[in-house]
């Protein structure tokens, strides 16, 4: 008896047709025949038709097939979506037949709040475990090698978008919609993504491999727009003052609102210039204040 295996698409003969669809053959496969439901077919199809079909298993487990080729099969890679998540199991994606496909737990990270939400897509491939049945597995970094595009050119503060593929503690990997593979080191990030998350970053390095080097920082000059709104609401929960000036120590600043003694004077002095506070005798006010 042929072990023909879920995930994988056959060719099979039309053997019989009954009130519910229809049941196929091949000469290498001595049970009952696969089940072909009249829902999984595609186009007219007539007992004594060879038919090409993706084999899966259905809800009570047994091998059934469907005309609906999906896009990924064993042995290809594709991007999918996430469809469901459950914590005890892991993640459920579709794969465009009726059943969601399972990445278990074992293959995402450890903590539960960087696993992929729903609509977050995932590089996978299909694979069956020891008892024949099919589910999702992640894509290795020597895969994603092998599809990435080598970076050229003049990519230098340019913002690409990608998709999270790996998580590791000294970072976050990406794969850009351009097919570069990108590495975001965590002093870059201000919070770690979730795998399969949508991310922009901006490209700082571009490496002799191909590869870049991307940073979820802003611009110095956006950092500093959002340094100073964050100074700014400070003061309005003080009544519009603080005693707090650019002469003020390095370790009062990172104490109370966590920045480096020079981005606070960055963005004090944007305040300043935009007219919105002004400094008097070791505090700075609101401008109306005058």
């Amino acid at each position: 008896m042929y072990d023909f295996q879920a995930g994988k698409v056959e060719v099979f003969n039309v053997d019989r047709e009954a009130s519910f669809g229809f049941f196929l053959q091949d000469q290498d496969y001595d049970g009952d025949g696969i089940l072909l439901h009249y829902s999984e077919v595609v186009g007219d199809v007539r007992v004594g038709d060879d038919v090409e079909v993706f084999l899966f298993h259905d809800k009570q487990g047994r091998l059934t097939a469907t005309m609906k080729i999906p896009a990924i099969v064993q042995g290809t890679y594709g991007w999918v979506e996430v469809v469901d998540v459950h914590p005890d199991l892991g993640v459920f994606v579709s794969i465009g037949i009726s059943k969601d496909v399972l990445i278990s737990a074992d293959d995402l990270p450890r903590f539960v709040e960087l696993w992929p939400a729903k609509g977050d897509q995932l590089y996978i491939t299909l694979e069956t475990d020891k008892n024949g049945r099919m589910y999702g597995k992640l894509a290795t970094e020597n895969i994603i090698k092998e599809i990435a595009t080598n970076a050229e050119g003049k990519l230098y503060n340019q913002k690409l978008k990608g998709r999270v593929y790996r998580l590791l503690r000294v970072g976050t990997y990406v794969l850009s919609e351009e097919g570069y593979r990108c590495f975001v080191h965590e002093t870059q990030r201000t919070k770690e993504p979730r795998l399969g998350e949508l991310v922009e970053g901006r490209v700082v390095d571009v490496k002799p491999d191909g590869s870049i080097n991307l940073s979820f920082l802003p611009f110095k000059q956006e950092k500093m727009g959002g340094d100073a709104e964050k100074i700014y609401e400070y003061m309005a929960t003080r009544g519009g003052a603080m005693p707090y000036w650019d002469k003020t120590q390095a370790d009062i600043i990172q104490e109370i609102f966590g920045l480096s003694k020079g981005a606070f004077k960055r963005a004090l002095g944007k305040l300043m210039k935009d007219g919105r506070v002004y400094q008097e005798d070791g505090w700075t006010y609101y401008s109306e204040r005058k």
